[in-house]
């Protein structure tokens, strides 16, 4: 089961921020990468992001909004997002539209700006990074 998460910093997207948005759907679209679903923390930039990205209907998904001010909420939001990645059942993939503190939680990355994060969650919710894709540096 493929995950694909992007990373997203700040409150609002400035031009550059909408650029790379467009930029890496635009590169999603043409490798012919389709998703089931596209789930989004439910902050502004994230939702700005996601709707940017123009690759499928967007929902908005609890376990993805930023913990950065609470990280108190961390280990119990990234539980439950592994929970979720862990249960589904195989098929089309899946985008993730989150926070550095989120993608950081789960997989031990630290995103760059404009980088895609690809990974695989087995049925135990151990999280395997597939690749580390920069598609607009």
């Amino acid at each position: 089961m493929f995950r694909i998460f992007t990373s997203t910093l700040g409150k609002d997207l400035d031009a550059r921020g909408r650029q790379q948005a467009q930029r890496i759907g635009a590169a999603l679209r043409a490798a012919g990468i389709g998703f089931e679903r596209v789930l989004t923390s439910q902050w502004c930039r994230c939702r700005d992001t996601a709707q940017l990205l123009d690759i499928g209907a967007i929902e908005d998904f609890a376990p993805l909004n930023s913990f950065f001010r609470d990280s108190s909420a961390g280990p119990s939001q990234t539980e439950a997002l592994r929970r979720f990645l862990a249960g589904r059942a195989p098929g089309a993939p899946l985008m993730l539209v989150t926070h550095q503190v989120n993608i950081t939680a789960l997989t031990g990355v630290f995103p760059r700006s404009g980088e895609v994060i690809i990974i695989e969650v087995d049925a135990e919710g151990a999280v395997t990074v597939i690749d580390r894709v920069l598609i607009d540096a």
